[in-house]
């Protein structure tokens, strides 16, 4: 199923959670055994109301009775310590995995505004048992309705200040446009926040892309607490499904990328080597690819072709003509398709895999990261422990392919 963001008013994590349960209000009651299951404070109380106002919708309530200081064990403010919390509770594998990815995010982006370790970093509001409620319920309601892709509308950027543990910050607060980093904004002049760090985490796990065409199977509405002049501050989630009725739309995703081609004829081999690993290394290149090629008068050249988000253009045509000796190159908008996938990570402590997942028409394929691979010595061992990564993170999905099976490709380029 594919799921469309219109975000309104905006995007938070309440509002993701109240447009979801307006799509399918039957799922509501399971939310409340689900959260017990990380022994929450006694006083959390989560709620389904209706909106005020001519527009029909939802508001997703989420409150601590008794306010003042949580009960001990329950200040989950370190990231490590939710990671636990989640690792350690008693979830479907599915949720879990969301709402380790959506929290890995979160935690990567503080990281990257502080600069420190994802592992060190201490949450302040995103620490609070609403976040975590939300993000959890997210994370349920994605796996409940079958949710494999993810489009949305501008965001709105918003304006002003918010009021942070570090002092007034503008906004978009600096984790939040971290994490908005190559997607569509807009100012429509509403001040305010009008995309919470929770909401940003939460569509960048969804990854998202162009929209499809598609059957509209159903729209809901989800509003947040706070009310904006002249607009509705709601976000409308719209369920599709391909149009031959089966789950297309969530297995071939279509795409965009840049293709830049250049030829070189004039650069030694050992300052080409270094100035492509520079470009390569530039934000927003998928891939780099040098092809052996004949090039003016029949001389031996080698051609470049890099792939890239569209985003990046000016940055990755300035790299090319910084690093090599190019006087020109090529470049054009291609279409493509990929297919639906995420990362995670198995292991110990002591040794983590990153291991990528991808869906195919004949299911969830698993391939282990090379680089994590390559302090282990001798090609039986490395085979052996990528296997058995593979099993384990496809076991994590709740699928029987064989990792035998099942060494997909990159679909990177």
């Amino acid at each position: 199923m594919h799921l469309h963001l219109n975000p309104i008013g905006g995007l938070a994590g309440d509002m993701f959670c109240a447009a979801l349960l307006d799509l399918r209000p039957e799922l509501f009651p399971s939310l409340r055994p689900l959260l017990m299951q990380l022994g929450p404070p006694a006083g959390l109380r989560i709620g389904l109301g209706q909106a005020s106002g001519d527009l029909h919708g939802r508001h997703f309530l989420v409150r601590l009775e008794a306010q003042g200081q949580a009960p001990a064990g329950h200040a989950h403010s370190h990231y490590r310590q939710i990671k636990a919390l989640l690792q350690g509770a008693d979830l479907p594998a599915g949720v879990r995995q969301r709402g380790l990815d959506i929290f890995r995010l979160l935690a990567e982006a503080e990281a990257q505004v502080h600069g420190v370790a994802p592992d060190d970093v201490v949450f302040h509001e995103l620490g609070n048992w609403d976040s975590i409620v939300d993000i959890l319920c997210a994370a349920f309601l994605l796996e409940q309705l079958d949710i494999q892709t993810c489009s949305c509308g501008p965001l709105p950027l918003g304006a002003g200040r918010v009021n942070s543990q570090h002092g007034w910050l503008p906004l978009p607060a600096p984790a939040t446009a971290y994490l908005l980093q190559g997607m569509e904004l807009h100012q429509d002049g509403v001040p305010g926040e009008r995309v919470t760090p929770t909401g940003a985490a939460i569509l960048r796990a969804l990854d998202p892309a162009p929209m499809p065409s598609g059957r509209l199977r159903g729209s809901g509405y989800g509003f947040g607490s706070r009310q904006l002049p002249g607009l509705p501050n709601c976000l409308q989630a719209q369920l599709l499904e391909g149009a031959d009725g089966a789950d297309g739309v969530g297995i071939y995703r279509p795409d965009q990328v840049l293709e830049l081609v250049f030829e070189l004829d004039d650069q030694g081999p050992e300052d080409l080597a270094i100035g492509l690993e520079r470009i390569r290394c530039t934000p927003g290149v998928l891939s780099l690819l040098r092809l052996d090629a004949v090039g003016k008068q029949g001389r031996p050249c080698w051609q470049i072709q890099v792939l890239a988000e569209p985003v990046a253009a000016e940055r990755v045509r300035e790299a090319c003509f910084r690093e090599t000796r190019s006087l020109g190159l090529r470049h054009r908008l291609s279409q493509r398709w990929t297919l639906q996938r995420r990362s995670t990570w198995v292991g110990q402590a002591d040794r983590l895999l990153g291991v990528k997942l991808s869906r195919g028409p004949d299911g969830w394929q698993a391939k282990t990261e090379s680089r994590d691979l390559a302090a282990v010595a001798g090609q039986r061992q490395r085979r052996d422990l990528a296997r058995q990564a593979e099993a384990e993170a496809l076991s994590g999905l709740g699928t029987a392919s064989s990792p035998h099976a099942v060494r997909g490709q990159k679909t990177d380029d």
